[in-house]
């Protein structure tokens, strides 16, 4: 049968119609998404990004929040890469890293397989394992802070467990002795570092208070990402090790840590990020001290920023963040490649 070209013509133009009405009822979507979006976009731009820029312009400036800003270029950048003190909190976020990185992995993995296994009371275990990660940070400082007194809990529980083996102990101010841990070691053997070398001294006493502090409150944040790692490796391979013979113990290096090694990675870069702009503990315990043993780098820029410890210098404060964004830019994306790397196999 023959059909006249002109109802072909009235089909595609319908179809035509069809497909306008179309796009114009996605573009209305599209409107509507953004203006549902839009006061997010605008704090975002307002707020982080043009805060950012107005940072990096401050950087350049010397200002004091009340006056002009006076232009410097990179006075501020060659300042700070000349202060010792920034340099001492670079070094002691070192030692910080490190050593509570390391630990609240540890720990986190042993309570994460405690936990997994079926023991009586379990969920409150979790619970209260879980407590100090929840609780607020001047909370558990304030504890802290009462333990670490001279005549506090932890000095009488160490004189008493002293004195049950017949020795004795000498109260420490936890939280105002700069005596580094190697300074310590190299009394042991008779030798002696002076404070003016920090750079060979260590962590020192009250540097290590703070991380216990440190690893006590987040280790079971990460303990509850182990147990979802754990929870995703299949009972198959643990059925066959114990057929084969294979002890608990070897079964958790064979099997258990393998698998859990994704997750283990994201823990340590999440927990190198969290050292490198620790602040709270040392904003609320010790200010820096004592002999600047606690200096870290976020704690100083807030310092100078806001004229904490001596005049406003908004404009240097600004330029050590910038050179703290670099390096934490640096060290994630390193910490990034790595993850990739050796994660490809799982």
């Amino acid at each position: 049968m023959f059909y006249p070209l002109p109802c072909f013509d009235s089909f595609l133009g319908g179809t035509l119609k069809i497909r306008g009405s179309l796009n114009r009822m996605k573009k209305k979507e599209e409107i509507a998404a953004y203006i549902f979006l839009s006061p997010y976009l605008i704090s975002t731009l307002v707020f982080t990004l043009g805060m950012i820029l107005f940072a990096l312009y401050i950087s350049l400036h010397s200002w004091n929040l009340f006056q002009r800003p006076e232009f410097v270029g990179l006075k501020n950048y060659l300042k700070a890469f000349r202060s010792e003190d920034f340099k001492r909190g670079f070094l002691n976020i070192f030692w910080y890293t490190i050593i509570v990185v390391s630990f609240q992995t540890f720990i986190a993995v042993f309570m994460a397989v405690l936990l997994f296994k079926p023991i009586p009371g379990k969920q409150l275990l979790r619970t209260l394992f879980y407590a100090p990660s929840v609780t607020s940070t001047v909370v558990i400082s304030m504890i802290f802070w009462w333990l670490y007194l001279k005549t506090g809990f932890i000095n009488l529980a160490i004189e008493k467990i002293a004195g049950l083996f017949g020795g004795s102990w000498q109260n420490v101010e936890w939280l105002n002795d700069p005596t580094g841990l190697f300074q310590l070691i190299a009394g042991i053997f008779g030798g002696k570092i002076s404070y003016d070398q920090w750079y060979f001294n260590g962590p020192s006493v009250t540097w290590m208070a703070i991380m216990a502090q440190a690893i006590y409150t987040t280790s079971p944040t990460f303990m509850i990402m182990f147990l979802a790692g754990l929870v995703g490796i299949p009972a198959s391979l643990y059925e066959s090790a114990s057929i084969d013979g294979a002890s608990p113990w070897t079964q958790f290096w064979k099997i258990t840590f393998p698998m859990l090694r994704p997750v283990t990675m994201m823990v340590v870069v999440l927990g190198t990020m969290g050292a490198i702009q620790m602040f709270d503990f040392v904003k609320i315990l010790t200010a820096g001290g004592p002999l600047g043993t606690t200096l870290v780098p976020v704690y100083q820029i807030y310092s100078e920023t806001l004229g904490i410890n001596g005049p406003i210098r908004a404009g240097y404060g600004a330029a050590m963040a910038f050179i703290l964004a670099v390096v934490i830019f640096v060290l994630t994306y390193i910490q990034r490649k790595s993850i990739e790397e050796k994660t490809e196999q799982y």
